[in-house]
């Protein structure tokens, strides 16, 4: 209980400090660019057509809503982030991985049983909070219009199940399931392969080496499940009633599917992925252009 209670403590104050950059990420996925591009250099010194960058992009939001404005769908991420963790724990707990991560066995067996719990836990926490991070990310983009449709937690609620049922409660949940339930088992099958075939396990510090290969395998798993991420998040906003989930800032997709394959097509795929060195795809639109066109 303890422990649960520190990791709640914990995550609050993480998404707290974290809100802002989620807000402009949120918003450059959808593509929505206030600011037009400008010439700037790239890591290696080469002159490009740049996209303004995160702080750039959070200055603009903060000039016409102030710094609190930074903040915005913080409430519904914060009880998601809380109910997340609690459900997550208490799965584990039932299905007793404590105990079994005490086993002195390092199979892959082991890795099997172990990630498949895991599976079970985030799904399940995803599962369950996935209706307030639908209401958290349109919260967010209601800043594309001035909307102020999705204000409280609870006028959002009847709201969406008013007009979409309860199945608006769950847009976007299933490239979200699946992107989460990739990254984890690459992330652990690879840093089963490097700590078992590439580590020495003669070396002193080998503990140390582990946690770092698990923190490289991860970063390496999320960049490449970000399309799901992407997608889920486009789904979550689409044709519900807010002009940043509506033609010509969105299209309408017919499901997440139709989502994935446009945005291929447009090569969009890693939009949203870098909040720096954002450079100007070759012939692609974005809602700096569409908003002269209004």
């Amino acid at each position: 209980m303890a422990d649960a209670a520190s990791q709640v403590l914990l995550g609050s104050g993480l998404t707290i400090l974290s809100q802002p950059f989620m807000y402009v990420k949120v918003l450059i996925q959808v593509g929505y660019e206030p600011l037009p591009p400008t010439i700037g250099r790239n890591i290696f010194g080469r002159q490009v057509c740049q996209l303004p960058g995160l702080f750039c992009y959070a200055q603009h939001i903060a000039s016409i809503d102030g710094k609190r404005g930074l903040f915005t769908g913080l409430t519904p991420r914060l009880c998601s982030g809380v109910l997340g963790t609690v459900v997550h724990s208490q799965v584990l707990q039932d299905s007793g991985i404590g105990s079994f991560h005490r086993e002195a066995s390092c199979s892959f067996d082991r890795v099997i049983k172990e990630t498949t719990r895991e599976m079970i836990a985030r799904s399940a926490a995803t599962l369950i909070t996935h209706p307030f991070h639908v209401i958290t990310l349109r919260s967010m983009i209601q800043f594309i219009g001035r909307e102020s449709k999705y204000c409280g937690l609870c006028d959002s609620i009847v709201t969406i199940y008013r007009e979409e049922g309860l199945l608006g409660f769950f847009s976007g949940l299933i490239p979200r399931l699946l992107g989460d339930i990739i990254s984890l088992w690459l992330c652990n099958s690879l840093a089963y392969l490097v700590n078992t075939y590439a580590l020495d396990s003669g070396v002193s510090t080998m503990n140390e080496m582990k946690s770092y290969s698990q923190a490289v395998t991860g970063f390496f798993a999320s960049m490449l499940t970000y399309p799901f991420v992407l997608v889920s998040n486009l789904m979550a906003v689409n044709n519900c009633g807010l002009a940043g989930g509506s033609p010509p800032y969105s299209p309408l997709y017919t499901s997440w599917i139709d989502c994935w394959y446009m945005l291929q097509k447009e090569g969009n795929m890693s939009r949203g992925n870098s909040l720096f060195f954002r450079k100007v795809p070759c012939g692609k639109s974005y809602c700096y252009d569409l908003r002269m066109l209004i």
